[in-house]
């Protein structure tokens, strides 16, 4: 009889242990805050987790708590109420050019001096990924005023302003003359522009604000954000794909109108890049925009352009939904069914970011990055991860966000 007590206490202490892994996990997977449509109650489609009665803490704004086999306290969140969102679900490619506000620092190199290897760079505390936005208190936007101001210095100290993710910091820099007898040097190599082809999710037509790729455009080199001064975009032709296969990426091929300018880029955020079109897209679906807790794995369509400027849809299967806050590009796994596309791209290809995944009726959300090991694989954004930025952007009387 003892052995069987021990045996029962061994089996609910594991079975503790497992509810409380089980607990943390979960915990860890639900964010702190959901949308709602107004006059709609809040609901979660996990089968696991269900809320209780609300608390109203302000108008439209309320606290519910989530439960887990709604009887378990998890956590309590934070409900809002919004309006029906809808916005003209794109899909169409276009051509980015954007100049660096400041210049990102992609590397640091040493000079060959008369007295042997020297790096002012590195001696004055720079580090890649740096911004560098002044040089003896003149803007610099490009590798050209950098070079100039560094000549213009004839070797003396230059006070330099840089910026190292939200922190600004002040340090002197000390060109050394190169034994090559090519002019002064600071050991820094910068990066000031950027250009490419990604795919438009959606576009506003009340606002003229649109949404793209779904990710930031980042330095190749550093992977850091390009902190944007200013751009544009111009409409794009495509002309075909290179397949994507196993270990090696594919790409949509695409020729750029160089003088058709249909808009302006005013934002490079995480989750996408931003702006105003002066020319509206043609076609599109006008579609609702759904809420996180409304994506569900199963049966979807991509919106995206193979050939030309119209795009099509396509077969995809929605693998897996992730709610959590913790990377806010990376909220769905998809995977391409449809045999078209497969045959075409291989699955996912580079210029496809941006393009618009539906569900249900609804802007569910947007292709953002491929398996590299399997391309008919990849992520995707939230659709509302996305809209976010693109209302604030709407209501900047700048026409940037504050």
């Amino acid at each position: 009889m003892r052995a069987f007590f021990r045996g029962l206490a061994a089996v609910t202490c594991a079975g503790c242990i497992a509810l409380f892994l089980l607990m943390g996990v979960m915990e860890g997977q639900l964010p702190d805050t959901f949308y709602v449509r107004e006059g709609e109650s809040f609901s979660l489609h996990r089968s696991l987790v269900q809320s209780q009665p609300v608390m109203e803490t302000a108008a439209g704004v309320y606290k519910t708590e989530l439960r887990l086999f709604g009887l378990i306290p998890l956590k309590s969140i934070d409900v809002s109420e919004v309006g029906e969102r809808e916005v003209l679900v794109c899909g169409t490619p276009f051509g980015i050019k954007m100049l660096t506000d400041g210049v990102l620092v992609v590397g640091l190199s040493e000079i060959e001096t008369d007295g042997g290897l020297v790096s002012p760079a590195t001696l004055a505390g720079i580090q890649k990924g740096d911004v560098l936005i002044s040089l003896d208190g003149s803007k610099v936007l490009s590798n050209r005023d950098v070079a100039q101001r560094v000549e213009a210095s004839g070797g003396r100290p230059i006070q330099a302003v840089l910026r190292r993710g939200n922190v600004r910091y002040e340090t002197a820099l000390q060109p050394v003359p190169s034994a090559s007898g090519d002019g002064y040097k600071l050991g820094l190599w910068v990066r000031d522009s950027s250009a490419g082809i990604g795919t438009m999710t959606f576009y506003d037509p009340t606002t003229q604000v649109f949404g793209g790729l779904g990710h930031a455009i980042t330095d190749v080199d550093t992977g850091e954000i390009l902190p944007l001064g200013s751009g544009e975009i111009v409409s794009v032709d495509i002309e075909g794909a290179v397949k994507g296969q196993g270990g090696q990426p594919g790409e949509l091929r695409g020729s750029f109108h160089t003088y058709d300018t249909i808009g302006s880029l005013e934002e490079n955020r995480e989750t996408g890049v931003f702006g105003v079109l002066t020319t509206p897209p043609e076609g599109g679906l006008l579609l609702p925009v759904a809420l996180r807790q409304e994506v569900h794995t199963g049966s979807a369509q991509i919106y995206t352009t193979i050939d030309g400027r119209t795009p099509q849809l396509f077969d995809i299967e929605i693998e897996r939904v992730n709610l959590t806050d913790a990377n806010p590009t990376r909220n769905m796994v998809i995977r391409i069914t449809d045999p078209e596309l497969l045959t075409a791209t291989g699955g996912i290809v580079q210029g496809q970011s941006g393009s618009p995944i539906v569900q249900d009726g609804r802007l569910v959300g947007a292709v953002t990055h491929v398996f590299i090991n399997d391309p008919s694989r990849g992520y995707g954004i939230f659709a509302e991860n996305m809209i976010e930025t693109v209302w604030s952007l709407a209501k900047a009387p700048s026409g940037k966000v504050s």
